[in-house]
């Protein structure tokens, strides 16, 4: 018989080589812990061999079906985060192992009634982000919610107002974790903010009201510049820095459009976006939703042709109080004043770090080009600024002075893009909805390797980690890897 003595000892050893697993773990496996991975860059740096060619039956290590979603996989100390929409209509994130795919948990959630939503939106399409403890998710009709990463307990949550769209688009805004806290930018036509939540008890540190802007799908970024790290939202009109610690505004640059579905990407000191806004600069919002909303196209809006969620906006804007809104009146109740932006295709390099008003000071670059998508993000690398956009037209340009490297050539993929391009060890995979993915090599020509099928519609950004790339598809997840 095993003294106690003997058993103490026997379940120390064990205990201390669990602990080193996890200490070698964390300090030799990659994460892609958020939307687009470090910081939104789409950049996995330690993944030196990520797959070039692949499919549903060729380099598959594991795939599952864990139902509909459109946000992309993350990927945290040796687990894969995936939400979805269950077939009994509730909301589910589960926990896999990200090396086998075995399912480690699922929780659910009842949703209520949902609102309206536009394809090739899903409900499930706020990317979770992790800290390793926790996984955080944004759910429409729910909040924040936090969650045990090793369990799935539900940790938290913090209930948010429902965000409305004017344009029907629907939520799929993401998290992301920075200095202990769960920052979430949310930009409708209701009601925008930022807010930061503390990681651990699910408390607000802060909150942010945006005012000024119209609905959009950016995901808040980190810029260091001048020893100092910023949070920077891009906006309706406006790009904007603010304090971590009090979510105080600290400048502004007033050089964007009026729609913005892109998320800038940093690199050093230097924040890069590039937006399409339907139309011109003279296209401001009445034009837009004149033509989604007047459902009787006879030029005005009548108080039934928007939600209800909207009457209180729509009665400010009324001047004669006649019950409808005719030119100048839709802008003036959905619309600020001091930010009636238009439309067009902007690609910018602006300096982080500034103090007010920076629109003259620190934009290094504004280039006027129909290269840039209205929903997939660019991508920073190699000294080279990428984009792709519908009909698989690609183009690139100088990081530095914006210098056209390419302009407006195919990649062999025709369709839709709104999955943003990725990259890792010299190979940039670029997915399109239509189900494939185009593997390119890292250069000054857009040279194709491979055009893999995934065999469904592909809508979420996937993951690089540790020389495997994560691919949510509409209905499936699969891991793909050219490694034994």
């Amino acid at each position: 018989m095993i003294s106690t003595m003997q058993q103490a000892a026997k379940i120390c050893a064990v205990m201390f080589v669990g602990v080193l697993f996890v200490a070698s773990t964390k300090l030799h496996a990659e994460d892609w812990s958020q939307f687009r991975g470090p910081n939104a860059t789409g950049i996995a740096a330690e993944s030196t061999n990520p797959p070039v060619k692949f499919s549903t039956e060729h380099n598959v290590k594991w795939s599952a079906a864990p139902g509909k979603g459109v946000a992309g996989p993350i990927i945290t100390d040796g687990r894969c985060f995936v939400t979805t929409m269950t077939d009994d209509g509730e909301f589910a994130v589960l926990g896999l192992n990200a090396v086998t795919g075995e399912q480690l948990w699922k929780t659910r959630f009842e949703v209520g009634k949902l609102p309206e939503i536009t394809p090739p939106n899903e409900h499930a399409s706020s990317t979770p982000a992790s800290d390793g403890e926790r996984v955080f998710v944004h759910f429409s009709t729910i909040g924040l919610i936090a969650l045990d990463a090793a369990t799935g307990d539900e940790l938290w949550r913090y209930p948010l107002p429902l965000p409305f769209y004017l344009m029907g688009w629907g939520a799929a805004n993401s998290p992301i974790v920075h200095d202990g806290m769960v920052i979430f930018n949310l930009d409708d036509d209701l009601n925008s903010y930022l807010i930061a939540v503390d990681v651990e008890s699910g408390d607000v540190r802060w909150k942010a009201d945006r005012p000024e802007m119209l609905g959009g799908y950016a995901v808040p970024v980190l810029c260091t510049a001048n020893g100092r790290t910023d949070i920077v939202v891009a906006g309706s009109g406006k790009l904007k820095g603010y304090d971590p610690a009090t979510g105080r505004e600290l400048w502004t640059c007033n050089s964007l459009l009026r729609t913005i579905m892109t998320t800038p990407v940093v690199q050093n000191d230097r924040i890069y976006i590039t937006v399409q806004s339907y139309g011109d600069t003279d296209r401001v919002l009445k034009y837009a939703l004149l033509q989604w909303r007047d459902t009787n196209q006879d030029g005005k809006l009548a108080k039934d042709e928007v939600e209800p969620a909207f009457h209180k906006k729509f009665d400010d804007g009324d001047h004669n109080g006649d019950g409808f809104l005719v030119d100048d009146e839709i802008d003036d109740a959905f619309q600020a004043k001091t930010n009636r932006v238009g439309g067009g295709n902007i690609i910018q390099a602006i300096r982080g770090g500034g103090e007010g008003d920076v629109t003259d000071t620190h934009m290094i670059y504004n280039l006027h080009h129909q290269t840039p998508s209205n929903i997939a993000s660019p991508l920073a690398y190699a000294g080279r600024l990428l984009m792709v956009k519908k009909g698989g037209i690609s183009a690139a340009f100088s990081l530095e002075d914006g210098s056209t490297i390419w302009m407006k050539k195919r990649i062999r993929n025709f369709g839709n893009y709104y999955a943003s391009p990725i990259a890792a060890g010299g190979r940039i995979y670029v997915p399109g909805e239509n189900g494939k993915i185009v593997v390119l090599q890292s250069g000054p020509e857009p040279e194709v390797l491979a055009r893999n099928d995934v065999g469904d519609s592909l809508v979420a950004t996937p993951a690089i980690a540790n020389n495997r790339i994560y691919v949510r598809t509409l209905n499936k997840i699969y891991c793909f890897s050219e490694e034994n």
